[in-house]
């Protein structure tokens, strides 16, 4: 992995593992599909420990599941050509009730076919339709996802961790915007073990990757795994012979990304 692209993984890492610290993560979201035979399950999403704080549902107007649930900010879609007519008159009339619209997600997977759940909008109509119901709601303050000329990138990943870093890295050097990873799957993983359980003085694949500090103490990367938050015990010791660089990247691996990734969400 080169350079550039641990840089991009370090700063996926630490976003993503930062949501183990108490703090409540503002980056940590729902995609909600409702479930009309079990809609019961609704409640889990407003659980005491739950550390969801938005979500979107593929429409413009907000889910009543959630109408009680004031912590959790919606995000409308323009999801394609089926809800193009009245997007911006939806979100005003939302913007204009008192609801905290910030954001909104333009058009889902514009590229592909209703099979595999895309819009299939042709990049004409798409720009059409931006102008006339997304780029209006700039001017109220709201910050617009997608395309390459607004706020943020919305993307999507089904594959492996390596791949999503890769991905992400790929979209920041093109387009430099923040990216929402809005979809993400990888039905391969059903347990997980982080390789550090050591001090980093003996660890063979750089100090900073290890749970426990040259005396024995959790790193930050030790407590996060374990549930805990921050410790601040910054990890020294002998990097590998033939791997100087790897004390400065290391973080940048696939592996490591997505490692942190479940910790946060499985």
């Amino acid at each position: 992995m080169g350079l550039g692209h641990s840089v991009t993984a370090l700063t996926v890492l630490l976003s993503i593992v930062y949501c183990q610290s108490p703090v409540t993560s503002s980056k940590r979201g729902l995609v909600y599909v409702p479930n009309e035979k079990y809609p019961q399950d609704d409640a889990n999403w407003d659980s005491s420990t739950s550390d969801l704080t938005w979500y979107y549902n593929y429409a413009s107007k907000p889910s009543p599941a959630f109408a009680n649930f004031p912590k959790l900010q919606f995000v409308p879609m323009l999801w394609g050509t089926g809800n193009s007519s009245t997007f911006l008159s939806d979100v005003q009339s939302q913007i204009k009730a008192g609801a905290n619209i910030t954001y909104v997600l333009g058009f889902n997977e514009p590229d592909g076919d209703s099979s595999t759940g895309g819009s299939a909008i042709p990049a004409e109509t798409a720009a059409q339709i931006w102008m006339q119901q997304i780029e209006p709601l700039a001017k109220q303050g709201v910050k617009l996802g997608a395309p390459a000329c607004t706020d943020f990138i919305p993307v999507h990943w089904y594959g492996n961790f390596q791949g999503l870093a890769s991905h992400i890295g790929e979209y920041v050097g093109t387009f430099n915007k923040s990216i929402w990873v809005t979809e993400f799957a990888d039905a391969n993983v059903t347990r997980y073990s982080y390789f550090g359980a050591f001090r980093s003085d003996v660890s063979n694949v750089g100090a900073n990757s290890a749970m426990l500090t040259q005396d024995g103490k959790l790193t930050d990367i030790g407590s996060w795994y374990l549930g805990g938050g921050e410790t601040g015990n910054v990890p020294t010791g002998n990097v590998p012979k033939g791997a100087a660089g790897r004390k400065k990247t290391f973080l940048g691996s696939g592996l490591l990304v997505g490692l942190a990734t479940m910790w946060c969400v499985l």
